[in-house]
């Protein structure tokens, strides 16, 4: 089985420097590693052309952002599986053995996630995917070790292999052939929320997602965009609105519709209420872009072959906000 590392990059020689030798170390006799440059301006490729020759390097015309980065990058790339590794990603020794057993083990896994520590604070779930990620009667997509803002400890409580809904593009492997048969991350998201339209496309055809807890990573997150940044707050409103009119079933894709309207108003207030109205003007612009997209966006909806079902009975933000649950376990 043979397999990519491709860790995308755009003005990122820091990332590089701090992160690139643990990937290499512990991960060249299994794989091949490419670095996918999205046409940065500082002196990445350099870099990496001095110091690290066995990296191959992959030029992208254009900033395409997360989702055409991979896109384009991939075309070039031959092997069974595609490991798609951020740059402030840290991996640890035997990381890609128990991701390539349980792909070699079960031919119906599609994607696999491992588990994702904050490199930071490395006893906590990262943001980014945690353990696992899942998606709430809303839409609002939530993981195993975090739900919103609320990080879990790790315990060991989530050191196996189960199905999830979707996997963190942080750090996310896929089969070479289903990726291109659904061509690809939908280009439209530029960035954020594009792997949870891959994973539900992947569902629909049958596949499975699966979290390895077995192989841990530690991530920054934020590296390339602070939560303070309100285009973050824009893309994540807006993203996971089309998610929801690209795939969520039609008997209660308008009930859903609707009620993220209000409740995206609600969390507009909030801002407000924090004095944060930078970021109630990123979800006005996030919905203003929905709109201009809405009718494209159904267009794709019709070429799906079926909307694969989601957690039709959980609410994040009735069990989170009211409830005051915030521990995966104590969902219900």
């Amino acid at each position: 089985m043979k397999i990519a590392i491709v860790i995308l990059n755009w003005n990122g020689k820091k990332l590089l420097e701090q992160f690139l030798p643990s990937i290499i170390n512990f991960s060249i006799s299994d794989a091949q590693i490419y670095v996918a440059d999205n046409a940065s301006s500082d002196d990445s490729i350099r870099f990496i052309e001095k110091n690290y020759p066995q990296v191959t390097i992959i030029r992208n015309k254009e900033n395409g952002g997360y989702a055409k980065g991979y896109n384009d990058a991939l075309r070039s790339v031959k092997a069974d599986i595609y490991g798609l590794i951020n740059s402030d990603i840290e991996v640890t020794e035997n990381w890609l053995k128990p991701i390539t057993s349980e792909f070699q083990q079960n031919k119906n896994t599609a994607i696999i996630q491992p588990k994702i520590l904050d490199f930071k604070n490395k006893s906590k779930f990262e943001y980014a995917g945690a353990a696992g990620g899942f998606i709430d009667f809303f839409g609002y997509p939530y993981c195993r070790g975090r739900i919103f803002n609320h990080l879990e400890t790790d315990q060991n409580q989530f050191n196996d292999i189960t199905d999830i809904f979707w996997a963190s593009g942080a750090c996310f492997f896929i089969r070479a052939t289903i990726f291109h048969q659904l061509n690809g991350f939908d280009e439209d998201y530029f960035a954020h929320q594009e792997e949870i339209d891959l994973c539900w496309r992947t569902q629909n055809l049958g596949y499975t997602i699966k979290y390895v807890g077995t192989s841990c990573v530690y991530h920054i997150g934020g590296a390339t965009l602070q939560e303070t940044n309100p285009q973050k707050t824009f893309l994540n409103f807006r993203n996971n609105l089309l998610t929801i009119l690209k795939n969520v079933p039609k008997k209660r894709l308008f009930f859903v519709i609707f009620s993220r309207l209000i409740l995206d108003g609600i969390a507009g207030l909030k801002f407000i209420f924090e004095l944060k109205p930078i970021h109630t003007f990123a979800i006005l612009k996030a919905h203003l872009s929905f709109y201009q997209n809405f009718n494209k966006f159904l267009r794709k909806r019709k070429k799906l072959i079926k909307k694969q079902h989601y957690n039709l009975h959980v609410s994040v933000v009735w069990q989170y906000f009211v409830l005051g649950r915030n521990k995966f376990k104590k969902l219900h």
